[in-house]
């Protein structure tokens, strides 16, 4: 059964839950957030709900990396290049976070529709 419901923050390169190949799409896509030697585990694609665990994992150590790295960079920094370059710098981490954020979201909805959770929109 085709079941076409995403929930907000569904990734565009994951076909919706019950729809034909969404768990071959889903496999894919976490796998391209995870290192690469992941794919030598083929635990991994026989069991997505883990290879989703890891790549939740990944995305939210990237997300707690970028929130570390803008609340050090200045200390961290100083000295060795210049100020404005420290602030260019934590412009790229205020744009990364948020990415991040809706990265991580997007990897837990796509695990739980592995786990068997299915979105139902409310009206």
């Amino acid at each position: 059964m085709y079941e076409a419901a995403v929930p907000p923050g569904w990734p565009r390169e994951v076909r919706p839950p019950g729809s034909p190949g969404w768990e071959r799409s889903a496999v894919t896509w976490l796998y391209d957030l995870c290192p690469g030697e992941y794919r030598r585990y083929s635990l991994l694609s026989r069991h997505p709900v883990l290879l989703a665990r890891l790549a939740r994992q990944e995305a939210e150590s990237s997300l707690h990396a970028a929130r570390r790295g803008w609340s050090t960079a200045r200390a961290d920094l100083r000295g060795q290049v210049e100020p404005q370059v420290i602030e260019a710098l934590l412009g790229v981490y205020a744009q990364e976070g948020p990415r991040l954020a809706a990265l991580s979201r997007s990897v837990q909805l796509v695990a739980d529709a592995l786990a068997g959770v299915r979105w139902r929109p409310r009206l």
